[in-house]
């Protein structure tokens, strides 16, 4: 493998098309070489997310003064109010250890790291469909009437990104996914 500490995987999708099972595939599969990226984020954490694991969960005014002294990589206010950002401290503690890191990660700071680190490899999960799209996001059953129409839009703009990704996965079946992404990888790692 070359020297990880020029490399970046991105694994960016829509909320619901599957990136955070495709990750934790990758990372089982990689898991001498890949160091996931562990994002902060100023929403309350979700059932069995756990600080430190899934995310850093911080208050909106912690982000903000990370923000301003420029210890982001990447960041965006996903949803109003509600912050996410990759640190540039994350990426360096993953390189540390000799690894590449892995960013599970929303469509514009997919976006925004790889025009930051344009030696990443970029990878962007395809719903099927927004149908099935809705029927998994409905399938949570984490989100209201509301938020499931904003996600819905939200992922119409963010599929309209795709192009701009190195690779375009489309996850109808997941296994299979998983296995095209992981070739994608193990090529890209070499």
């Amino acid at each position: 493998m070359s020297n990880p500490s020029d490399k970046i995987i991105i694994i960016a999708a829509p909320s619901g098309a599957g990136k955070t099972s495709i990750v934790r595939f990758l990372l089982n599969r990689f898991e001498t070489q890949l160091g996931f990226s562990i994002s902060c984020a100023t929403r309350s954490p979700r059932t069995n997310e756990k600080e430190g694991v899934d995310y850093y969960f911080i208050s909106a005014e912690n982000f903000k003064q990370k923000i301003s002294q420029d210890q982001f990589a990447e960041w965006e206010m996903v949803y109003e109010g509600k912050y996410y950002g990759t640190l540039r401290s994350e990426l360096s503690r993953i390189w540390s250890d000799k690894k590449v890191p892995l960013l599970d990660i929303d469509v514009k700071g997919g976006l925004r790291v790889k025009e930051n680190y344009p030696q990443s490899l970029s990878i962007f999960i395809q719903p099927p469909s927004l149908t099935e799209l809705k029927k998994r996001l409905e399938a949570r059953g984490t989100e209201t009437s509301e938020s499931l129409a904003m996600r819905l839009d939200k992922a119409t703009l963010e599929m309209s990104f795709s192009n701009q990704f190195d690779k375009i996965i489309i996850n109808d079946q997941l296994d299979k996914a998983c296995e095209e992404v992981a070739r994608l990888v193990a090529a890209y790692l070499e």
